[in-house]
């Protein structure tokens, strides 16, 4: 976790009520995913940064979905419901009332800024302390103001804020903006929030009201300008759900070429928060790392390859193919155009081939799948060879079973090896095999139809057509089918 200025506050308040409409889902905007993690988790992360003695979101539309999610990810988190959506000073009442008696300070942020960081928290909180501030708001300074509330200085203190729609022309020419993110004594938020009215364009009770209220109580209002705009920026469509996804990845990718990964093309590579990346990794164009993915030292990935959840070891490397929950051994090749269901493990120095597709098997070391084969619920010893072709056939219809080849082996091109089957160490399979009893160890295995040759058969075809139709090219007719 990110180290703050400032920490230790009575309670955070996490807004997540919206209804989420112009991100026009059936999946609440809390839960769309940036960085590989829910907006609603960057916003928590944040918070519980500030080691606040209790933590409380408030929730709304789409209710049980967000409920759910807090379960996996913040299951201490106190749940606030807003059942209207009256405003944010409304919301903020809601997150009192779930807090009872409490005093000190009580930051409050929301679920949708997933960019704001810890620092940015602790530096506002900083600063109200500092300042010996009533309240402390997070504003930014930006080109194009447009829809923003306006922050009204007296000073060098905060005299009100101001909505977008209810602003004079005067005010609608200022460019510091307010970031919605408070730090607020809780007496004078507690007060506040009572005295509130809906009395503006929209009917609605504003938080940003308090910033008035505080400062016609004499009080000091303060605010922190954050110089990274991108700290402040909500997210209520998909257009700027991706406009922060690339921004995140931009800071991401660039902090892993700091750290000594080349990324041959920083635009076209996307690297989630939690993957972890070794020196000298080289990431070609197309490649997308996800989920908990790690890549050892000198690895190669790339281009066009995604790997969610895998573990890549030094000096692999992986090339125009898909891997999710898969172990790729240190030295092992993998591709082009493989893909490494979850449960496969390929061995050090081995190797998964063009049109491989695996799925729970296990490739030890020095082995190969090199070209278009399935392999399924499969064991394969070290230094063992799967020709072009192979199936390990390992569903009947009902059930799956486990295959096994030996050490030292080799299974011939077009060969179905049958589940549940076993082939020993040192032992072959002949090409076009159809394997259904164990092969033993040393042994080869032959399981097809044996080779017939009929002497003069052309001859006498072409002589058979001929009689029924008529002469082609060679004296014999054209052939409509084989009467053979």
């Amino acid at each position: 976790m990110t180290e703050v200025r400032a920490a230790g506050v009575a309670a955070v308040i996490v807004l997540a009520a919206g209804a989420s409409t112009r991100m026009k889902s059936g999946t609440s905007k809390l839960l769309h995913p940036v960085g590989g993690r829910s907006m609603l988790s960057w916003a928590l992360d944040a918070a519980v940064s500030l080691q606040p003695d209790r933590l409380v979101v408030v929730v709304g539309q789409m209710r049980d979905q967000v409920e759910a999610h807090l379960d996996d990810i913040a299951p201490s988190a106190v749940r606030a419901f807003q059942a209207s959506p009256l405003g944010t000073g409304h919301a903020v009442q809601c997150g009192l009332e779930a807090l009872g008696e409490v005093s000190g300070e009580i930051v409050v942020t929301y679920g949708d800024v997933p960019l704001l960081s810890s620092r940015a928290l602790g530096d506002l909180l900083a600063s109200h302390r500092d300042e010996g501030n009533a309240v402390t708001v997070l504003t930014a300074v930006v080109e194009d103001p447009t829809g923003y509330g306006r922050v009204i200085r007296q000073g060098d203190q905060v005299q009100a804020i101001v909505e977008h729609r209810d602003a004079s022309d005067e005010q609608l020419g200022l460019r510091e903006i307010n970031g919605g993110i408070y730090v607020f004594e809780a007496e004078i938020l507690r007060a506040g929030l009572a005295q509130l009215r809906t009395d503006n364009d929209q009917g609605q009770l504003y938080l940003t009201d308090l910033v008035a209220y505080a400062r016609g109580l004499g009080r000091r209002v303060g605010a922190f300008i954050e110089a990274d705009v991108w700290q402040t920026q909500g997210v209520n469509d998909r257009v700027q759900l991706a406009a922060v996804n690339r921004e995140l990845n931009r800071r991401i990718v660039r902090e892993w070429m700091v750290r000594g990964v080349t990324v041959i093309d920083p635009a076209t590579t996307w690297i989630e928060r939690d993957v972890a990346l070794a020196a000298d990794v080289e990431l070609w164009p197309g490649t997308i790392l996800r989920g908990a993915t790690t890549v050892g030292e000198g690895a190669v990935i790339g281009p066009d390859s995604r790997l969610t959840d895998v573990e890549v070891g030094p000096r692999a490397q992986v090339v125009r193919s898909e891997a999710v929950l898969a172990l790729i051994g240190p030295g092992a090749q993998v591709g082009p155009f493989s893909y490494l269901r979850p449960g496969t493990e390929l061995g050090q120095a081995g190797k998964i081939g063009a049109f491989v597709e695996t799925k729970q098997a296990r490739i030890g070391a020095g082995s190969k799948v090199p070209h278009l084969t399935y392999c399924g619920d499969a064991v394969i010893g070290e230094s063992s060879n799967i020709g072009a072709g192979v199936i390990f056939a390992n569903y009947d219809g009902a059930s799956k079973s486990l295959s096994t080849v030996g050490s030292h082996s080799f299974v011939g091109s077009d060969t179905v090896l049958v589940a549940p089957v076993s082939v020993g160490d040192d032992a072959f399979v002949a090409a076009g095999s159809v394997i259904t009893d164990d092969v033993p160890s040393g042994a080869l295995a032959v399981a097809r139809g044996r080779q017939a040759e009929i002497p003069g058969w052309v001859a006498q075809r072409r002589r058979r057509q001929a009689g029924a139709s008529g002469p082609d090219r060679d004296g014999a007719a054209p052939s409509t089918g084989s009467n053979l």
